[in-house]
């Protein structure tokens, strides 16, 4: 395994265990709740990063902008899966990723690619989603420990 590619498969097993860590234990109750009415809720962020690891990975990785996984709907991000289903469809983006960055060669890795939006290094994509991934992952660790702090005053909050 080129040295590049060890590098992008470490980053990318290190920013799905961090949101591994951040997701654990969630409840139907806590993805719903925003801070303030403008916020996005948790949910909205599971659904966007279940898009981006079973979508737009796998794009970059075949380098093909129509690529689209057996029976993904059109309308995923406005079907409002439980939270269940999207933990599970997460659990496949991230297998799928590993095991296409696995298949990628040094050349692949360096290719440049058109998703749609000019040539760009292939390299320099996946690196942006998953630095997207600890992004949003940060964000739902916030959104936790606002939950928590809210619980330590009020014990029925969101449960």
């Amino acid at each position: 395994m080129s040295e590049k590619k060890a590098m992008l498969k470490t980053f990318a097993e290190s920013a799905f265990g961090r949101c591994d860590r951040a997701f654990k234990g969630l409840t139907e109750k806590e993805i719903e709740w925003r801070p303030v009415p403008e916020s996005n809720n948790i949910r909205w962020i599971l659904t966007h990063l279940s898009q981006e690891w079973n979508v737009g990975l796998p794009r970059m990785i075949k380098g093909d902008a129509n690529y689209k996984p057996a029976g993904w709907p059109d309308d995923y991000d406005k079907s409002n899966p439980s939270l269940e289903k999207l933990l599970s469809d997460l659990e496949k983006g991230k297998a799928v990723t590993l095991s296409g960055l696995d298949a990628l060669s040094p050349a692949d890795l360096d290719a440049e690619i058109d998703l749609g939006r000019g040539k760009r290094p292939r390299l320099g994509m996946l690196v942006t989603y998953l630095l997207e991934a600890v992004h949003h992952e940060g964000q739902v660790a916030m959104l936790r420990g606002n939950i928590t702090r809210r619980r330590e005053k009020d014990k029925s909050f969101l449960v």
